[in-house]
């Protein structure tokens, strides 16, 4: 079977030219079959979904399943129960869940079959999946470089056409950047849009669900899926979901982009900054007008977020103690277990944990996390006055292409700006979409769009229109 988006296969399987078993047996092959050197995923879930594929033939309704047959891979920080999840971490490298995350319940219940867990960054702290336990990703376009992170194996899952969708999570644009540098959309929904129950834990005010897709309206579909409050969440909003596929259809005339020229002033590859004035000048001959906005403290949003994000992840990681999560070392004492089992943690979750515990205590609260926290309310009032303007707002989803492994590892401060244009989303709580918008010397890079609070559907609209105007080049594999 030839590579197929995921509303492209539902509808064979729903007619009859295909049933939801053939089409796992061919997706559980491709992943066995993915390059090792990629290393995309991490589990595969051959058991789970080949049963979750023959109970479909059963179903009542089978047409009525939005994703019915569609396979789909999982970033290895969500839970599927009776499938290990490691968090790309030691600590929980023989953890097998008891329990589905709630977002495995919403795909299986639209008909979607989990075949895999995809390779992460260790509890998703980093931007180039060199930080899981299980050895980096690698990206399908050049392997010499990084797939992005932490959703990396996510992002090559798609992109190489082994599974139509895949989920990941963001922090700080850890579904946007991997997208971006692997050439494909990935959608960071509104926090609260989608319920971080069974998700594994790493700054709660930040974390969320996001979705890679082949194409925007696969992206849609899935989100449509995913959407909505969940009582276990005490953080899911119950807001009305929209319906983001029909979004896709609409053409972008009149709606205003907000572009701040500002932010972008330095730090952007020049073959990034061309492909992104490209892509505003396409939409703008669609119809599209073009606002210039600030976003005047959005330049401190990667400080801010350094700070926030390590102080949570300090608060979360501190129950992976040997005594109530994960796996146990044993020790000569009590404070002895306690060492050696969190020896087990990567050098980047050590960083994290302790710049984290610095910031947050007693002498130092007031100057960095209570200030952190200051700054992410401005650059959210930001946003606000700006969607008094625009509809949505665009900026490169990353300065650069894919850097080189190892590049950056030395110069955490570096890796941390990969992340420059997509960590004020999460801050201010607001969906992002990246959308490919050409290659740089053969390399993908990232059109972001931002939106307001709950406006998926202008996102989509617009990804969808830009899409149209300039499909997407996807990535193929070398001949052997």
């Amino acid at each position: 079977m030839t590579r197929r988006g995921a509303l492209e296969l539902r509808d064979l399987i729903a007619r009859g030219d295909t049933s939801a078993k053939a089409v796992c047996d061919e997706t559980l092959d491709r992943v066995r079959r993915s390059p090792a050197q990629l290393n995309a995923f991490v589990a595969i879930g051959e058991e789970r979904a080949r049963a979750a594929a023959s109970a479909l033939r059963s179903h009542p309704d089978p047409a009525s399943l939005p994703l019915l047959g569609v396979p789909i891979a999982v970033k290895d920080n969500i839970c599927t129960r009776g499938v290990r999840t490691t968090a790309g971490s030691r600590v929980l490298e023989n953890y097998i869940p008891p329990y589905d995350a709630a977002v495995i319940e919403r795909l299986e219940s639209a008909g979607a079959v989990i075949v895999a867990k995809t390779n992460c960054d260790e509890f998703a702290m980093g931007s180039s999946t060199e930080h899981s336990a299980f050895g980096p990703s690698r990206n399908p376009w050049d392997p010499e470089r990084t797939a992005g992170g932490s959703s990396g194996g996510s992002a090559i899952a798609v992109a190489t056409g082994v599974v139509p969708l895949a989920l990941g999570s963001e922090t700080g644009g850890s579904v946007r950047q991997p997208a971006a540098l692997c050439g494909v959309v990935g959608v960071k929904p509104t926090y609260g849009r989608i319920s971080r129950y069974g998700l594994i834990a790493f700054a709660s005010s930040l974390d969320q669900v996001g979705v890679f897709g082949a194409n925007v309206k696969d992206a849609a579909a899935c989100l449509g899926v995913l959407a909505g409050p969940d009582p276990r969440d005490a953080t899911s909003a119950p807001v009305a979901v929209e319906d983001y596929v029909a979004a896709t259809t609409q053409e972008v005339g009149g709606l205003r982009i907000g572009v701040p020229h500002t932010l972008m002033a330095d730090g952007v590859d020049p073959g990034v900054r061309e492909a992104f004035d490209a892509s505003l000048d396409a939409l703008r001959a669609q119809g599209a007008i073009l606002e210039d906005i600030d976003l005047p403290h959005s330049r401190y949003g990667t400080a801010t977020y350094a700070v926030v994000v390590m102080a949570e992840a300090s608060s979360n990681l501190g129950r992976f103690d040997g005594v109530r999560y994960g796996s146990r070392v044993e020790g000569e004492s009590l404070a002895d277990m306690y060492a050696r089992t969190r020896a087990r943690f990567g050098d980047e979750v050590k960083r994290r944990i302790m710049i984290g515990t610095y910031v947050l205590s007693a002498g130092y609260y007031d100057a960095y996390y209570r200030k952190a926290q200051q700054v992410r309310m401005l650059i959210r009032q930001d946003f606000e006055r700006a969607f008094e303007r625009v509809d949505v707002i665009a900026t490169p989803t990353t300065p650069t292409t894919a850097f080189k492994l190892g590049e950056r590892l030395q110069d955490p401060v570096q890796m941390y700006l990969a992340d420059v244009f997509t960590v004020s989303a999460n801050l201010a709580g607001i969906p992002a979409i990246s959308v490919p918008c050409g290659l740089v010397e053969g390399l993908p890079a990232g059109l972001q769009l931002t939106g307001r609070p709950f406006g998926e559907a202008a996102l989509f609209r617009a990804a969808a229109a830009y899409e149209r105007i300039r499909p997407l080049k996807v990535f193929e594999p070398p001949t052997s």
